[in-house]
C-alpha cells in the first residue's frame, strides 16, 4: 500500500466521508473513491461500509486502522523531524482547534514562535466528534476545546477566550428580526446534536439538553459537520446555539445570528494528556496564562 493510500484510508477513517476527506486531502472523490476500492481488492475483503446515508468502517477496517494509525504516525513524525532539522528546529508542538477563529488568536501563536524559536507550531482542524481521540492517539499535543472537560486521563489548563452566545436562524425565521431570544426558543424549534461519540456533559455544556422551565430541547437531526448543520438551519428545519466567532467567520446570507441572553458565556481552554510532560506543552501553558483571557 502506497503512503498517499495509506493517508486516504486513516483520513477516511475519520471523517467517514467522501466529500469531506478529498477537501482535506486536495484531491477529487474520485481518487479517494479508487484508492480505497484498490486497497479493498488488495486486502480481498471491504474496509469500508457504503450506503447514500452512511460510511462506516467494517471489522476488517477496523483492525487495518489499529495497525497502520500507530505506523503512519511514527513515518510521519520521522519525516516531520527531518524538516525541522533543516529549518534549525527541534521539534513541534501540534494544537488540535475546535474553533473557527484561530486568527484572532494569533498573539498566542506568535508568541509562542517569538519566545520559543527553536521549536516548531502546527495548528490543526479538531473535529467535534470523538474529539478527545486525537489527544490520546498522540496525534496532537494540546486541544483548545470549550469547557468543562472532564476526563480523568486529561488535565485542563488555563481558559484562552470567552465569548457569548448566538441562535443561528433561517434568515426568512420568524426570530431572524429578534434581537435577541432566550433557551426557550430552543426547545420550541429544536436543535441538532453531535452523530457520533461525545460525551453528555460535553454536548449539554454547549448545547443543553433542557431550557430553564425545564422543557426538553429535542435533537431533531444529527450531523457531524457545520456545513450540515447551516444546511439544516438555513432550511428553517432548526434553530440552532453557536459561540459568536461564527458571527464573523461564517457569514452567510441564509442564516442570521440572534443574540442569546441567557446562557452563560461559552469558555475555550487548553486540554492535554496528563501523561504528556513534554516541555513544548509546559511552556505554551505557562505563556497562555501570562497573556490572559481574551474576550470575544
Amino acid at each position: 500500500m502506497e503512503l498517499r493510500d495509506i493517508e486516504i484510508f486513516l483520513t477516511l477513517s475519520e471523517e467517514l466521508h467522501f466529500g469531506r476527506t478529498a477537501e482535506r486531502l486536495h484531491v477529487s472523490s474520485a481518487r479517494i473513491s479508487q484508492a480505497i476500492k484498490k486497497q479493498e481488492r488488495s486486502i480481498g475483503a471491504k474496509l469500508f461500509e457504503r450506503t447514500s446515508r452512511r460510511v462506516q468502517l467494517t471489522p476488517v477496517g477496523e483492525q487495518l486502522l489499529g495497525d497502520l494509525r500507530p505506523a503512519f504516525q511514527s513515518l510521519k513524525a520521522s519525516v516531520d523531524r527531518a524538516r525541522l532539522t533543516a529549518r534549525g528546529k527541534t521539534d513541534i508542538l501540534r494544537i488540535g482547534l475546535m474553533v473557527t477563529n484561530g486568527h484572532e488568536l494569533r498573539p498566542f501563536w506568535d508568541a509562542f514562535r517569538t519566545r520559543h524559536p527553536q521549536w516548531g507550531l502546527r495548528l490543526n482542524h479538531n473535529g467535534y466528534i470523538d474529539p478527545f481521540a486525537p489527544l490520546r492517539n498522540g496525534e496532537i499535543d494540546l486541544l483548545l476545546s470549550w469547557l468543562p472537560v472532564e476526563e480523568p486521563d486529561l488535565t485542563v489548563g488555563p481558559v484562552l477566550f470567552v465569548e457569548p452566545r448566538v441562535a443561528l436562524v433561517a434568515s426568512d425565521h420568524r426570530l431572524a428580526g429578534r434581537s435577541s431570544v432566550t433557551r426557550e426558543a430552543f426547545a420550541d424549534h429544536g436543535v441538532v446534536g453531535p452523530d457520533g461519540l461525545q460525551p453528555e456533559y460535553f454536548e449539554d455544556a454547549f448545547v443543553p439538553f433542557s431550557a430553564a422551565s425545564g422543557r426538553a430541547i429535542e435533537r431533531k437531526f444529527r450531523v457531524t459537520t457545520l456545513d450540515q448543520l447551516y444546511t439544516l438551519v438555513a432550511d428553517g428545519a432548526v434553530i440552532h446555539p453557536l459561540g459568536s466567532q461564527v458571527t464573523r467567520f461564517y457569514v452567510r446570507p441564509d442564516v442570521t445570528y440572534v443574540s442569546v441572553r441567557d446562557m452563560p458565556l461559552l469558555r475555550w481552554g487548553l486540554v492535554w494528556r496528563s501523561d504528556n510532560d513534554s516541555p513544548m506543552v509546559r511552556s505554551f501553558v505557562r505563556m497562555a496564562r501570562e497573556l490572559g483571557t481574551m474576550s470575544l
